[in-house]
């Protein structure tokens, strides 16, 4: 536990030691007068269960006031809350490498059942949209509810050359910010090469994002399978710096072969190596993580790790009000037990 404004501790070490001692001294000087004026007070106290009961009203103050005086100085802890996100990205590597059989029966058809999987274990109140990328990126499914569409949009993946994935992570950015004027064309190729048509929707300018930690936006992630290298469009750790901006965490998993040579379906060989560094760093720049799936089973696990995951999150939770609300039932008790035992507020 920390506290936000520490300083005000002092009050907590310098008040409560002094009120037992206050305590006391006003007991023994309410004892003597009883002992004169009524006997049957004397009775009373001395019958059994009345000792604890004396002392259970004013031990219930003294703890409501440490709660009071604990949440003058703003506790805060990392508390484990329930998943605060709202929408997750699948960002899906198509590239014709993804037809290589290391991971069984192909990474694609892996990678799909995962996918599947995923989709049907999450749950049903988080939207979900699909990006795929090879030489290009596009929206396979914007985010949405309706998982037989997500479902249809896996099924209906088509495989290209090349692998372009800094243009899928800003794609996902795109989809989750449409009011940032995130332009994935004009990042790729600069505003003079783009031809805009008549009827074509005018994009909102580009807006000057205030950076913000990494990994602090909780209505969004980014889920990124890749497993081969860029090698065409916007620079990854670009695209992902953008990401770490707005406080998006990249979830990345790498899949296959991370070095040496692997065999395509029609016999031709090709090198395969995964740029794990990159994908590495794509995730620890956004405060997501990096996981590699050498295995169909190993991909299923991984997707249900994250899905189990990005069901809670942890973060630094202020406790304030968690103190004052103890206080107020302490006092509360502590008044009512008084009352009920005593006739009045002791």
């Amino acid at each position: 536990m920390s506290f936000l404004w520490p300083q005000n501790l002092w009050l907590l070490w310098l008040a409560l030691p002094g009120l037992p001692v206050l305590y006391l001294w006003l007991l023994r000087r309410r004892g003597k007068p009883a002992l004169r004026l009524s006997s049957l007070a004397v009775v009373r106290a001395a019958a059994p269960g009345s000792r604890w009961r004396r002392h259970l009203p004013p031990a219930l103050f003294f703890l409501a006031l440490a709660a009071l005086l604990l949440a003058f100085a703003r506790p805060a802890a990392r508390v484990t809350l329930p998943w605060a996100r709202s929408t997750i990205m699948l960002a899906i590597d198509v590239s014709l490498s993804m037809r290589v059989r290391d991971v069984k029966p192909t990474r694609m058809v892996a990678a799909q059942e995962a996918a599947r999987t995923f989709l049907a274990e999450l749950p049903r109140h988080i939207e979900v949209g699909i990006v795929t990328f090879a030489g290009t990126a596009q929206v396979a499914q914007q985010a949405t509810l309706d998982r037989p569409s997500l479902v249809g949009a896996i099924d209906a993946i088509q495989m290209q050359y090349g692998t372009a994935v800094g243009n899928a992570i800003v794609l996902s950015l795109a989809e989750l910010f449409p009011d940032h004027g995130i332009d994935l064309t004009e990042m790729t190729f600069g505003p003079r090469r783009r031809a805009r048509s008549l009827d074509e929707k005018a994009k909102p300018p580009p807006v000057q994002v205030t950076p913000v930690p990494p990994g602090s936006y909780d209505a969004a992630a980014i889920i990124l399978l890749s497993d081969g290298r860029r090698t065409t469009g916007v620079d990854t750790l670009q695209a992902a710096k953008m990401a770490a901006e707005r406080g998006v965490r990249i979830h990345v998993v790498g899949l296959g072969t991370i070095d040496g040579h692997a065999t395509m379906g029609e016999g031709m060989a090709i090198y395969l190596q995964l740029d794990e560094p990159t994908l590495r760093e794509v995730a620890r720049m956004t405060g997501g993580e990096y996981h590699h799936a050498g295995t169909a089973e190993d991909l299923r696990s991984v997707y249900r790790n994250l899905g189990s995951r990005l069901q809670v999150h942890t973060r630094e939770t202020e406790l304030t009000a968690l103190a004052v609300a103890l206080a107020v039932g302490l006092l509360v008790s502590g008044a009512a037990l008084s009352v009920l035992w005593f006739g009045r507020i002791a």
